[in-house]
Protein backbone atom coordinates (compact mmCIF):
# COMPACT_ATOMS: atom_id res chain seq x y z
CA UNK A 1 0.00 0.00 0.00
CA UNK A 2 1.44 3.21 -0.94
CA UNK A 3 1.03 5.74 2.06
CA UNK A 4 0.74 9.12 2.48
CA UNK A 5 4.97 8.84 3.82
CA UNK A 6 5.80 7.06 0.60
CA UNK A 7 4.46 9.80 -1.24
CA UNK A 8 6.48 12.67 0.23
CA UNK A 9 9.18 10.49 -0.29
CA UNK A 10 8.51 10.39 -4.06
CA UNK A 11 7.88 14.05 -4.56
CA UNK A 12 10.12 16.16 -2.39
CA UNK A 13 13.23 14.96 -4.47
CA UNK A 14 11.79 16.32 -7.73
CA UNK A 15 11.01 19.87 -6.51
CA UNK A 16 13.82 19.98 -4.57
CA UNK A 17 15.65 19.25 -7.54
CA UNK A 18 13.25 20.69 -10.21
CA UNK A 19 12.38 24.28 -8.16
CA UNK A 20 14.62 24.79 -5.28
CA UNK A 21 14.98 23.30 -1.68
CA UNK A 22 13.27 25.93 -0.20
CA UNK A 23 10.70 25.29 -2.53
CA UNK A 24 6.35 24.49 -1.04
CA UNK A 25 3.56 24.67 -3.78
CA UNK A 26 1.30 26.28 -1.40
CA UNK A 27 2.66 29.38 -1.58
CA UNK A 28 1.05 29.20 -5.30
CA UNK A 29 -1.94 26.91 -4.47
CA UNK A 30 -2.53 27.13 -1.51
CA UNK A 31 -4.26 29.85 0.13
CA UNK A 32 -6.66 30.91 3.49
CA UNK A 33 -8.30 34.30 3.52
CA UNK A 34 -9.82 35.86 6.61
CA UNK A 35 -12.69 38.58 4.86
CA UNK A 36 -13.57 40.01 8.10
CA UNK A 37 -10.08 41.74 8.64
CA UNK A 38 -8.76 41.67 5.05
CA UNK A 39 -5.77 39.39 5.64
CA UNK A 40 -4.25 35.79 4.48
CA UNK A 41 -1.31 33.95 4.39
CA UNK A 42 -0.87 30.01 2.19
CA UNK A 43 -0.95 28.34 5.60
CA UNK A 44 -1.48 28.57 8.96
CA UNK A 45 2.37 28.78 10.18
CA UNK A 46 3.15 32.18 8.33
CA UNK A 47 1.62 34.94 10.23
CA UNK A 48 -1.63 36.49 7.68
CA UNK A 49 -0.71 39.67 6.09
CA UNK A 50 -2.96 42.94 4.96
CA UNK A 51 -4.42 42.52 1.78
CA UNK A 52 -4.69 45.82 0.37
CA UNK A 53 -7.81 47.33 -0.75
CA UNK A 54 -6.68 49.21 -4.25
CA UNK A 55 -5.13 45.74 -4.93
CA UNK A 56 -8.26 43.91 -4.68
CA UNK A 57 -9.93 47.17 -6.87
CA UNK A 58 -7.56 46.35 -10.02
CA UNK A 59 -8.32 42.18 -9.25
CA UNK A 60 -10.13 40.41 -6.67
CA UNK A 61 -7.47 37.73 -7.07
CA UNK A 62 -5.38 39.69 -5.15
CA UNK A 63 -7.39 38.03 -2.36
CA UNK A 64 -4.91 35.26 -2.82
CA UNK A 65 -1.84 37.40 -5.42
CA UNK A 66 -0.99 40.06 -3.07
CA UNK A 67 2.38 41.76 -3.92
CA UNK A 68 3.63 40.51 -0.56
CA UNK A 69 3.02 36.79 -1.68
CA UNK A 70 4.92 36.97 -4.63
CA UNK A 71 8.11 38.45 -3.25
CA UNK A 72 8.02 35.46 -0.80
CA UNK A 73 7.62 33.07 -3.92
CA UNK A 74 10.56 34.41 -5.69
CA UNK A 75 12.83 33.82 -2.51
CA UNK A 76 11.10 30.18 -2.77
CA UNK A 77 12.35 29.78 -6.31
CA UNK A 78 15.71 31.15 -5.56
CA UNK A 79 16.22 28.80 -2.86
CA UNK A 80 15.61 31.60 -0.07
CA UNK A 81 13.77 30.85 3.22
CA UNK A 82 11.09 33.18 3.67
CA UNK A 83 10.96 34.30 7.62
CA UNK A 84 7.11 33.05 8.22
CA UNK A 85 8.07 30.23 7.00
CA UNK A 86 10.21 29.10 10.09
CA UNK A 87 8.09 26.81 11.73
CA UNK A 88 8.84 24.46 8.82
CA UNK A 89 12.66 25.49 8.57
CA UNK A 90 13.06 24.55 12.48
CA UNK A 91 11.23 20.72 11.57
CA UNK A 92 13.41 20.28 8.75
CA UNK A 93 16.94 21.71 10.30
CA UNK A 94 16.08 18.83 12.85
CA UNK A 95 17.25 15.97 10.12
CA UNK A 96 16.48 15.06 7.14
CA UNK A 97 14.59 12.30 8.71
CA UNK A 98 11.78 14.61 9.96
CA UNK A 99 8.67 15.41 7.57
CA UNK A 100 7.45 19.55 7.44
CA UNK A 101 4.21 20.53 6.60
CA UNK A 102 6.06 21.89 3.43
CA UNK A 103 6.73 18.32 2.62
CA UNK A 104 3.70 16.96 3.19
CA UNK A 105 1.61 20.21 1.75
CA UNK A 106 3.77 19.80 -1.59
CA UNK A 107 3.34 16.16 -1.88
CA UNK A 108 -0.22 16.56 -1.38
CA UNK A 109 -1.04 18.78 -3.64
CA UNK A 110 1.72 18.30 -6.58
CA UNK A 111 1.03 17.32 -10.13
CA UNK A 112 3.88 17.67 -13.24
CA UNK A 113 1.59 20.01 -14.68
CA UNK A 114 1.63 22.45 -11.48
CA UNK A 115 4.98 22.39 -11.38
CA UNK A 116 5.23 23.30 -15.13
CA UNK A 117 3.37 26.56 -14.89
CA UNK A 118 5.21 27.30 -11.84
CA UNK A 119 8.62 27.11 -13.38
CA UNK A 120 7.04 29.18 -16.35
CA UNK A 121 4.84 31.57 -14.42
CA UNK A 122 6.99 32.39 -11.89
CA UNK A 123 6.57 34.17 -9.02
CA UNK A 124 4.73 37.64 -10.63
CA UNK A 125 1.36 35.55 -12.22
CA UNK A 126 -1.24 35.78 -10.49
CA UNK A 127 -2.63 31.86 -9.31
CA UNK A 128 -5.98 30.02 -9.10
CA UNK A 129 -5.21 27.87 -6.54
CA UNK A 130 -6.36 24.71 -6.48
CA UNK A 131 -7.01 24.79 -2.41
CA UNK A 132 -8.73 27.97 -0.76
CA UNK A 133 -9.52 28.18 2.92
CA UNK A 134 -11.77 31.09 3.36
CA UNK A 135 -13.39 32.55 6.82
CA UNK A 136 -16.35 35.17 6.29
CA UNK A 137 -16.88 36.53 9.51
CA UNK A 138 -15.46 36.21 13.63
CA UNK A 139 -18.94 35.26 14.39
CA UNK A 140 -18.27 32.18 16.84
CA UNK A 141 -20.06 30.89 19.90
CA UNK A 142 -16.18 30.06 21.70
CA UNK A 143 -13.44 31.79 23.15
CA UNK A 144 -10.23 29.42 22.77
CA UNK A 145 -7.75 31.26 24.87
CA UNK A 146 -5.17 30.89 21.99
CA UNK A 147 -7.60 32.03 19.73
CA UNK A 148 -7.84 35.74 18.86
CA UNK A 149 -10.90 37.90 18.47
CA UNK A 150 -9.98 38.85 14.92
CA UNK A 151 -11.46 35.23 14.93
CA UNK A 152 -14.09 35.21 17.69
CA UNK A 153 -16.82 37.53 18.06
CA UNK A 154 -17.57 36.61 21.81
CA UNK A 155 -13.21 37.19 22.20
CA UNK A 156 -13.86 40.42 20.88
CA UNK A 157 -16.65 41.12 23.47
CA UNK A 158 -14.34 39.98 26.40
CA UNK A 159 -11.95 42.54 25.21
CA UNK A 160 -14.54 44.91 24.62
CA UNK A 161 -15.89 44.57 28.01
CA UNK A 162 -12.57 43.96 30.09
CA UNK A 163 -10.17 45.24 28.09
CA UNK A 164 -7.25 43.93 26.97
CA UNK A 165 -4.70 41.30 29.08
CA UNK A 166 -2.77 44.29 29.84
CA UNK A 167 -1.30 42.17 32.64
CA UNK A 168 0.80 40.63 30.39
CA UNK A 169 3.38 41.47 27.96
CA UNK A 170 1.92 38.33 25.53
CA UNK A 171 -1.23 37.88 24.30
CA UNK A 172 -2.84 41.16 24.99
CA UNK A 173 -5.71 40.49 22.54
CA UNK A 174 -5.78 44.83 22.13
CA UNK A 175 -8.49 45.28 19.52
CA UNK A 176 -7.81 48.58 18.58
CA UNK A 177 -4.66 48.54 16.43
CA UNK A 178 -7.04 46.92 13.45
CA UNK A 179 -10.78 46.33 11.92
CA UNK A 180 -13.22 43.53 11.98
CA UNK A 181 -15.92 44.39 9.15
CA UNK A 182 -18.73 42.41 11.83
CA UNK A 183 -21.64 42.65 8.69
CA UNK A 184 -20.91 40.33 6.05
CA UNK A 185 -23.26 42.58 3.69
CA UNK A 186 -21.02 45.74 4.30
CA UNK A 187 -17.55 43.69 4.17
CA UNK A 188 -15.72 45.00 0.46
CA UNK A 189 -13.44 41.48 0.72
CA UNK A 190 -16.68 39.77 0.78
CA UNK A 191 -17.76 41.68 -2.34
CA UNK A 192 -14.16 40.97 -3.85
CA UNK A 193 -15.00 37.13 -2.80
CA UNK A 194 -18.08 37.05 -4.98
CA UNK A 195 -16.55 39.13 -7.65
CA UNK A 196 -13.62 36.16 -7.93
CA UNK A 197 -15.65 33.20 -7.52
CA UNK A 198 -17.22 32.83 -10.85
CA UNK A 199 -13.55 32.64 -12.58
CA UNK A 200 -11.93 31.02 -9.11
CA UNK A 201 -14.72 28.52 -8.92
CA UNK A 202 -13.62 27.23 -12.42
CA UNK A 203 -9.81 25.69 -11.21
CA UNK A 204 -10.73 25.04 -8.14
CA UNK A 205 -10.37 21.88 -6.29
CA UNK A 206 -11.17 22.20 -2.44
CA UNK A 207 -12.58 25.33 -0.92
CA UNK A 208 -12.57 25.07 3.07
CA UNK A 209 -14.48 27.36 4.93
CA UNK A 210 -13.31 28.14 8.69
CA UNK A 211 -14.15 30.86 10.99
CA UNK A 212 -15.18 32.11 13.52
CA UNK A 213 -17.59 29.36 13.43
CA UNK A 214 -19.13 28.87 9.71
CA UNK A 215 -22.19 27.04 10.53
CA UNK A 216 -22.76 30.66 12.11
CA UNK A 217 -22.12 32.47 9.00
CA UNK A 218 -24.60 33.73 6.68
CA UNK A 219 -22.06 33.33 3.32
CA UNK A 220 -21.66 30.20 4.14
CA UNK A 221 -25.27 28.46 4.02
CA UNK A 222 -25.61 31.55 0.80
CA UNK A 223 -22.12 29.33 -0.93
CA UNK A 224 -24.76 26.47 -0.60
CA UNK A 225 -27.32 28.28 -2.06
CA UNK A 226 -25.00 29.26 -5.38
CA UNK A 227 -24.16 25.68 -5.90
CA UNK A 228 -27.67 24.70 -5.86
CA UNK A 229 -28.54 27.09 -8.62
CA UNK A 230 -24.78 26.93 -10.04
CA UNK A 231 -23.30 23.24 -9.37
CA UNK A 232 -19.74 23.14 -9.32
CA UNK A 233 -19.05 19.24 -9.50
CA UNK A 234 -15.43 19.45 -9.49
CA UNK A 235 -15.41 21.31 -6.23
CA UNK A 236 -14.94 19.34 -2.85
CA UNK A 237 -16.74 21.38 0.04
CA UNK A 238 -14.82 21.46 3.39
CA UNK A 239 -16.23 23.01 6.59
CA UNK A 240 -14.41 24.00 9.71
CA UNK A 241 -16.58 23.77 12.61
CA UNK A 242 -15.95 23.46 16.47
CA UNK A 243 -19.00 21.07 16.57
CA UNK A 244 -20.27 23.23 19.53
CA UNK A 245 -23.29 25.05 17.56
CA UNK A 246 -27.06 23.52 18.42
CA UNK A 247 -27.86 20.20 16.91
CA UNK A 248 -29.98 21.65 14.32
CA UNK A 249 -27.05 23.72 13.14
CA UNK A 250 -25.28 20.13 12.40
CA UNK A 251 -28.55 18.67 10.92
CA UNK A 252 -29.11 21.39 8.82
CA UNK A 253 -25.20 20.81 7.44
CA UNK A 254 -25.79 16.80 7.35
CA UNK A 255 -29.14 17.36 5.20
CA UNK A 256 -28.47 20.22 2.97
CA UNK A 257 -24.53 18.49 1.87
CA UNK A 258 -26.14 15.55 1.43
CA UNK A 259 -28.40 16.38 -1.53
CA UNK A 260 -25.72 18.75 -2.97
CA UNK A 261 -23.62 14.92 -3.36
CA UNK A 262 -26.39 13.31 -4.23
CA UNK A 263 -27.43 15.68 -7.09
CA UNK A 264 -23.85 15.77 -8.18
CA UNK A 265 -23.94 19.53 -7.46
CA UNK A 266 -20.63 19.24 -5.57
CA UNK A 267 -17.42 16.55 -5.59
CA UNK A 268 -17.35 15.61 -1.94
CA UNK A 269 -17.47 17.56 1.75
CA UNK A 270 -14.78 17.09 4.38
CA UNK A 271 -15.44 17.67 7.77
CA UNK A 272 -13.00 19.03 10.42
CA UNK A 273 -13.31 20.09 14.49
CA UNK A 274 -10.97 21.04 16.30
CA UNK A 275 -10.19 19.38 19.87
CA UNK A 276 -6.81 19.28 22.22
CA UNK A 277 -7.46 17.07 24.71
CA UNK A 278 -10.39 15.47 26.42
CA UNK A 279 -13.20 16.16 29.51
CA UNK A 280 -13.26 19.39 31.46
CA UNK A 281 -9.37 20.00 30.60
CA UNK A 282 -10.41 20.48 26.99
CA UNK A 283 -13.47 22.87 28.12
CA UNK A 284 -10.72 24.94 29.96
CA UNK A 285 -8.61 25.55 26.75
CA UNK A 286 -11.27 25.83 24.55
CA UNK A 287 -13.66 28.47 26.39
CA UNK A 288 -17.39 27.30 25.11
CA UNK A 289 -16.58 24.10 24.69
CA UNK A 290 -19.79 21.62 25.94
CA UNK A 291 -17.51 18.16 25.65
CA UNK A 292 -20.91 16.22 25.87
CA UNK A 293 -22.76 18.44 23.34
CA UNK A 294 -19.56 18.01 21.38
CA UNK A 295 -19.58 14.27 20.93
CA UNK A 296 -22.81 14.41 20.37
CA UNK A 297 -22.59 16.57 17.61
CA UNK A 298 -19.90 14.42 16.05
CA UNK A 299 -22.04 11.12 16.74
CA UNK A 300 -24.89 12.66 14.67
CA UNK A 301 -22.30 13.60 11.98
CA UNK A 302 -20.80 10.31 12.19
CA UNK A 303 -23.58 8.37 12.20
CA UNK A 304 -25.82 9.91 9.64
CA UNK A 305 -23.45 10.29 6.94
CA UNK A 306 -20.38 7.65 5.59
CA UNK A 307 -18.27 10.86 5.20
CA UNK A 308 -15.04 11.35 7.52
CA UNK A 309 -13.91 13.76 9.98
CA UNK A 310 -10.51 15.16 11.18
CA UNK A 311 -9.87 16.38 14.44
CA UNK A 312 -7.14 19.32 13.99
CA UNK A 313 -5.32 18.74 17.48
CA UNK A 314 -3.32 22.10 18.29
CA UNK A 315 -1.14 20.49 20.57
CA UNK A 316 -0.06 23.00 23.40
CA UNK A 317 0.51 23.22 27.06
CA UNK A 318 -2.37 21.94 28.17
CA UNK A 319 -2.48 18.90 26.35
CA UNK A 320 1.14 17.86 27.72
CA UNK A 321 -0.28 15.88 30.81
CA UNK A 322 -3.39 14.31 29.14
CA UNK A 323 -2.94 13.89 25.36
CA UNK A 324 -3.54 10.20 26.14
CA UNK A 325 -6.78 10.67 27.08
CA UNK A 326 -8.08 11.67 23.64
CA UNK A 327 -5.81 9.00 21.78
CA UNK A 328 -7.62 6.62 23.44
CA UNK A 329 -10.94 8.09 22.51
CA UNK A 330 -9.48 8.15 18.86
CA UNK A 331 -8.99 4.66 19.01
CA UNK A 332 -12.69 3.96 20.76
CA UNK A 333 -14.28 6.01 17.62
CA UNK A 334 -12.13 4.15 15.14
CA UNK A 335 -13.24 1.25 16.43
CA UNK A 336 -17.18 2.80 16.39
CA UNK A 337 -17.65 4.32 13.13
CA UNK A 338 -14.97 2.54 10.65
CA UNK A 339 -16.60 0.13 7.87
CA UNK A 340 -14.71 -2.86 7.76
CA UNK A 341 -16.15 -3.52 4.35
CA UNK A 342 -15.56 -0.03 2.49
CA UNK A 343 -11.99 -0.41 1.45
CA UNK A 344 -12.50 3.12 -0.49
CA UNK A 345 -13.45 5.01 2.95
CA UNK A 346 -10.66 3.53 4.94
CA UNK A 347 -10.41 5.71 7.95
CA UNK A 348 -13.05 8.03 8.63
CA UNK A 349 -11.53 9.68 12.15
CA UNK A 350 -8.93 11.46 11.33
CA UNK A 351 -6.15 13.95 13.07
CA UNK A 352 -3.52 16.00 12.80
CA UNK A 353 -1.12 17.24 15.52
CA UNK A 354 0.71 20.65 14.48
CA UNK A 355 2.47 22.21 17.40
CA UNK A 356 1.39 25.33 19.04
CA UNK A 357 4.47 28.17 19.38
CA UNK A 358 2.30 31.75 20.17
CA UNK A 359 1.62 32.74 22.47
CA UNK A 360 4.15 31.71 24.59
CA UNK A 361 2.01 31.21 27.61
CA UNK A 362 0.04 28.22 25.58
CA UNK A 363 3.98 26.82 24.44
CA UNK A 364 4.83 23.64 25.83
CA UNK A 365 8.67 24.73 25.74
CA UNK A 366 8.23 26.85 28.91
CA UNK A 367 7.77 23.65 30.90
CA UNK A 368 9.71 22.41 32.98
CA UNK A 369 11.50 19.36 30.67
CA UNK A 370 12.75 16.93 33.29
CA UNK A 371 9.08 17.29 34.93
CA UNK A 372 6.82 17.25 32.13
CA UNK A 373 9.06 15.26 29.40
CA UNK A 374 8.17 11.90 30.49
CA UNK A 375 3.99 12.34 29.95
CA UNK A 376 4.86 13.13 26.10
CA UNK A 377 7.17 9.82 25.69
CA UNK A 378 4.46 7.85 27.41
CA UNK A 379 2.15 9.59 24.66
CA UNK A 380 4.39 8.80 21.99
CA UNK A 381 4.67 5.51 23.42
CA UNK A 382 1.04 4.40 23.73
CA UNK A 383 1.01 5.82 19.82
CA UNK A 384 3.86 3.67 19.05
CA UNK A 385 2.14 0.64 20.97
CA UNK A 386 -0.95 1.10 18.64
CA UNK A 387 0.47 1.26 15.47
CA UNK A 388 -0.49 -0.72 12.70
CA UNK A 389 -0.74 0.74 8.67
CA UNK A 390 -2.93 -2.11 7.84
CA UNK A 391 -5.35 -1.99 10.95
CA UNK A 392 -8.09 1.01 10.46
CA UNK A 393 -8.71 1.31 13.31
CA UNK A 394 -5.15 1.68 14.54
CA UNK A 395 -2.60 4.73 14.23
CA UNK A 396 -0.72 4.84 11.05
CA UNK A 397 3.18 4.99 10.75
CA UNK A 398 2.75 8.42 9.67
CA UNK A 399 0.73 10.00 12.74
CA UNK A 400 2.99 8.53 14.94
CA UNK A 401 5.88 10.27 12.95
CA UNK A 402 4.02 13.47 13.42
CA UNK A 403 3.77 13.60 17.01
CA UNK A 404 7.09 12.24 17.09
CA UNK A 405 8.45 15.72 15.85
CA UNK A 406 6.31 17.19 18.58
CA UNK A 407 7.97 15.11 20.99
CA UNK A 408 11.69 15.65 19.83
CA UNK A 409 10.69 19.19 19.17
CA UNK A 410 9.92 19.98 22.60
CA UNK A 411 13.17 17.45 23.79
CA UNK A 412 15.74 19.82 21.87
CA UNK A 413 13.99 23.46 22.73
CA UNK A 414 15.68 25.37 24.90
CA UNK A 415 14.96 28.72 25.32
CA UNK A 416 17.11 31.81 26.62
CA UNK A 417 16.50 32.35 30.54
CA UNK A 418 15.42 35.99 30.01
CA UNK A 419 13.11 34.77 27.69
CA UNK A 420 11.85 31.40 29.69
CA UNK A 421 11.18 33.97 32.82
CA UNK A 422 9.27 36.28 30.48
CA UNK A 423 6.68 33.89 29.32
CA UNK A 424 6.31 32.21 32.66
CA UNK A 425 5.57 35.50 34.01
CA UNK A 426 3.30 36.36 31.68
CA UNK A 427 1.99 32.90 32.04
CA UNK A 428 0.44 33.17 35.66
CA UNK A 429 -0.48 36.55 35.26
CA UNK A 430 -2.55 35.84 32.05
CA UNK A 431 -4.55 32.75 33.35
CA UNK A 432 -5.03 34.19 36.56
CA UNK A 433 -6.76 36.74 35.11
CA UNK A 434 -8.44 34.16 32.46
CA UNK A 435 -9.89 32.38 35.56
CA UNK A 436 -10.70 35.43 37.15
CA UNK A 437 -13.06 36.46 33.90
CA UNK A 438 -14.33 33.56 33.14
CA UNK A 439 -14.99 31.70 36.64
CA UNK A 440 -12.37 28.66 35.98
CA UNK A 441 -9.78 27.21 38.10
CA UNK A 442 -6.23 26.43 36.15
CA UNK A 443 -4.55 24.27 39.03
CA UNK A 444 -7.87 22.43 40.21
CA UNK A 445 -8.64 21.31 36.27
CA UNK A 446 -4.64 20.44 35.97
CA UNK A 447 -3.87 19.81 39.56
CA UNK A 448 0.20 18.27 38.14
CA UNK A 449 0.42 21.61 37.09
CA UNK A 450 0.62 23.14 40.71
CA UNK A 451 4.49 23.16 40.92
CA UNK A 452 4.56 24.77 37.71
CA UNK A 453 2.02 27.36 38.23
CA UNK A 454 3.84 28.56 41.72
CA UNK A 455 7.12 28.83 40.06
CA UNK A 456 5.40 30.85 37.09
CA UNK A 457 3.77 32.89 40.41
CA UNK A 458 7.59 33.06 41.61
CA UNK A 459 9.31 33.98 38.34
Amino acid sequence: MNTELDNIKNIIPITNLEISPTFCMAKWHHTTIYLQTGETHSCYHPAPHKIPLEEIAADPSALHNTLEKKNERYMMLNGERPEGCKYCWDIEDMGENYVSDRHIKTASIYTAERLEEIKKGGSKYNVNPEYIEISFSNECNFKCGYCHPKASSRYWKEINDFGPYDMSTDHRQDIDWFKVFHREEENPYVRAWWEWWPEVSKTLNILRITGGEPLMHKSTWELFERLDKDPKPHIQIEINSNLGVKPKLVKRLVETVKRLRSEGKIKSFKLYTSIDTWTKRAEYARTGLDINLWEQNLDYYLSNTGWPVTFMITFNIFGVTSFETLLQKILEWREKYNDATNETQWQRVRFDTPHLKEPSIYDMNILPKDEFMPYMHSHLEFIKENTDDSDRNKFTTLEYEKFKRVVDYMQSTVYDPAKLTEARRNFFNWFNEHDRRRDTNLVETFPEMLGFYNTCRDS
